[in-house]
Order: C-alpha cells, then structure tokens, then sequence
C-alpha cells in the first residue's frame, strides 16, 4: 500500500532531450534484407495453410513469403495489398501472435512461429519506398457516388477498394488528419516515422477519393442527407466516447482518458514538451491500457502501475503486449477495482492517489473482498474501453446491438443502401485488420448493389 504524493509532480522534460527519439523508436527495428530472406525460407508454404485461414482479411501467406524467399518483394506487397490495403500498418499493430503466427505450423516443430508480421512489414515497406510503389490500377469511372463516413482503418479500405472498382468516394472524417486510430490511437513506437499519413498517401494515389476533413456526424438529418446525395453510404467512425469509471474524483485535475493522453502524444512534435506525472496509475486491461502505460514510462515517469480488476487470463492485451509493459517496467496489479480517486492533500483539486478494492470471484461473479489498497499517483489515465455513444444513430432508423450498430455479414445495417463496418459494427474484435476486412466486405457488397 502507498499513500498520496506529498504534492503532484507533473511536468515535461523528464528525460535528456536525446532520449526521447531512442527510446520513442520503432520497438521492433526492421528486418534486414538477408535476415528477411532467411526467415522466409524457414517457412513450408503449406497448402490450405492455417496461417492464411487465421488472417482475417485473407492475404495468402505462404504466397507473400515464397516471393520473398524468390527475391521478388514487388509481388510479395502486390499479394499483400491486393487483400489488405493497409497491410503495412497491420504489419506493425497487427496481433500476430494470437493471429497467422499462433497456428503456424513451425511452432509444433521448432517452438518459434515464422516471423510473419516482419515480413509483411519488410515486403509493403520495400514497396512503398520505391520508385513505383503503385501496383494497382483504377477501373473506369461508373458515374456512382459513394460517401464513407470516418477515415479509419474501415472506411479507408472501402473508400480504397470502391475506388478500384471504379466509383467516386467522398470520405468525410472528424478529425484534422485521415487515419483514425492508426494516427491517433496508436503507440507512437510502433509507427514513429509518420507510416500512417505515407500509407494514406500511396492509398490516395489510387484516385476518385476525396477526404473532407473536421466534418463531424451530429445529426440524424446529416444521414438522411448522405443517402439521398449519394449512391451508397458506409459508415465507419469507430468508437467516438470513453467509458467513464463513476466514482468519486473521477473530474480531478491530472485525470485523463487513456485515448486522449494517446491522441495528443502522437500529435505532439518534441516529445520533451509533453507532461508526464512522476507516479502513474493506468486503469484497464487492454491494448490501450498497455499503450498507455508504457508510453508513460518511456516519457519518464518512475512509477507506472497499471490496474485490473480481474486476473491475467482475462485481459483483452495479449500476453506479448503484457509483457512488454513489464519489460518496460510497468508494474501490472490484478483483481483491483477502482472505488475512489483521492485528492491531493497539498492541493484538492488535484489527483494524489487512487483507493482500490480487492476483488475475487464467487460463482462466476466478480464481488468486493472487503480488502482496500491505496495508489499514490500524479497522473491517472482511465482505459476502460470505448464505446459508440452517438443516440442519433437510432434516431436515424439504425438498429443497435449493445450499443454499436448491427449489420449482417456484409456489413448491410437495418437502413437500405447503408452499410457499416469498424469498430462502430457489432460483434467484431475491435482490431485494425478486421476493421480493413469489414471495409473490404462492404465495398464489395456496395459494388454488387450498384452493379444491378
């Protein structure tokens, strides 16, 4: 147990300026040509391979490697992007090993997977840094319009893909920069070299897109209007609120939304300037949570605790994630709920501690010991988890399954001629490369209806 700091110590400049670009830095470095070679020739290129079923947007992974293998890494990309346009970013945010990685057929046999995540990543950025990088061609024009609202990892590949097929995208999007969570939500050491605006870029290039940004879904008169100015409507603006924990203090000064402090250390230039408390209490159990943490740590705080209030096995972060929070010191503290956040003695209106209550499960069922633990802390960062909090959504005719909007297999929502796909569908796993699949998905079905 540990009680409140003396006062809060939250302040930029933790670090010698330097150490901000190494330790900011791509967490996993690239793999070197000779490297990349060597690895793809561990693989068996096995038919019906599991590595390809698990792939939710269905890229041919023995395919891709055997290229590289072959030397030939313009058509290892072509193989990649024909099946996911943002297969450079999935390459470095994708969850590999609970995905292609975690059936390879190479961990029966040698208890370590082919590296098919770096692979991917060496292939598409081989691609992307050439002369040539456009590998596709553009469909003549079919006069239809279609709008895309939010340029995500879901609207960008239906805007993306309807765009080959040869129809007019206009993506409209709330936010100053196109990309959504991979330029907002994301660890800035896993794409430290600005890859999200390159790869919008090489996925512009395509033509009959245009992204009209700071434009921001209020209204259910605002659908109305796409559907009857457009073709076609895709919606797919992720999770626009946070959850909120609810209990006392939750509105103190040094209390933050986990994807805010995320948002604003992506967007912020020198990272010397950005403040970071001294002890950080992160609340959650998830990829966010992770991030969060981590980056906390990495921006100089000397204590990072991030809290669950459940065990180990139940955290939505993958068991890699987990540890590399703790290989960056974060200390990682199970079966505590959050009962109150506590003022700072010094100065009230200011965080100093967080009290938790021990938890444990009874039938199934998640219930208080009795047991308090207290966390000093000058900063608080809530990831909870994120939900659609849009009521216009139902207003608009759309039906909802808990809270986000439900479709079918196609993405086709209960409104004719609207689909939707992200993290804003129902049902879904909340990752980057399924949202790129169900953007896939609906374009595929947009086209089909307008081909009638």
């Amino acid at each position: 147990m540990s009680t409140a700091n003396p006062s809060p110590d939250v302040r930029a400049s933790r670090l010698p300026p330097a150490e901000y670009a190494t330790r900011f830095a791509y967490a996993t470095p690239p793999l070197s040509a000779s490297q990349a070679v060597l690895e793809a020739e561990r693989c068996l290129y096995c038919y019906d391979a599991p590595c390809a079923t698990a792939c939710p947007t269905g890229i041919d992974v023995p395919s891709f490697i055997k290229r590289i293998a072959d030397g030939n890494l313009r058509g290892s990309a072509t193989t990649i992007l024909d099946s996911n346009p943002l297969g450079g970013m999935c390459a470095r945010v994708c969850p590999t090993e609970n995905l292609c990685e975690a059936v390879c057929v190479k961990v029966a046999q040698e208890k370590k997977p082919v590296a098919i995540g770096r692979l991917q990543r060496h292939a598409v950025d081989a691609l992307m840094d050439s002369a040539r990088p456009q590998v596709f061609t553009r469909a003549p024009t079919t006069g239809k319009r279609v709008a895309v609202v939010g340029a995500g990892p879901a609207g960008l590949a239906c805007a993306y893909m309807l765009a080959r097929l040869g129809h007019d995208v206009v993506v409209f999007d709330a936010k100053p920069k196109s990309g959504g969570l991979n330029e907002y939500g994301l660890a800035r050491y896993k794409t430290p070299d600005d890859f999200a605006q390159r790869e919008i870029a090489w996925l512009l290039a395509i033509g009959g897109i245009e992204i009209q940004h700071n434009w921001r879904l209020e209204s259910a008169e605002q659908i109305n209007h796409l559907r009857g100015a457009y073709d076609a409507l895709f919606l797919g603006m992720g999770l626009a609120s946070t959850h909120q924990i609810g209990t006392p203090g939750d509105g103190l000064a040094g209390v933050l939304d986990a994807v805010d402090f995320i948002a604003t250390l992506r967007q912020t230039p020198d990272l010397a300037t950005l403040p970071v408390g001294r002890k950080v209490v992160v609340i959650g159990g998830g990829m966010t949570a992770v991030d969060a943490s981590v980056q906390s740590a990495l921006l100089g705080a000397e204590q990072v605790t991030m809290v669950y209030r459940r065990g180990p096995s139940t955290m939505t972060a993958s068991l890699d994630e987990q540890q590399w929070a703790q290989t960056n010191g974060v200390r990682i503290a199970h079966w505590l709920a959050p009962v109150e956040i506590m003022p700072n003695p010094a100065q009230p209106d200011h965080v100093g501690a967080v009290r938790f209550a021990h938890q444990t499960l009874v039938d199934g069922k998640l219930v208080a010991t009795g047991g308090t633990e207290v966390i000093a802390a000058d900063m608080v960062l809530k990831a909870i988890g994120q939900t659609l909090g849009n009521p216009m959504l139902s207003q608009a005719g759309l039906n909802l399954q808990g809270g986000r909007i439900a479709t079918d297999g196609d993405g086709l929502t209960s409104l004719p001629g609207v689909w939707a796909g992200g993290d804003s569908r129902a049902g879904g796993l909340d990752l980057t490369v399924e949202a790129v699949e169900h953007g896939k998905l609906s374009a595929k079905a947009i086209h089909a209806h307008l081909s009638r």
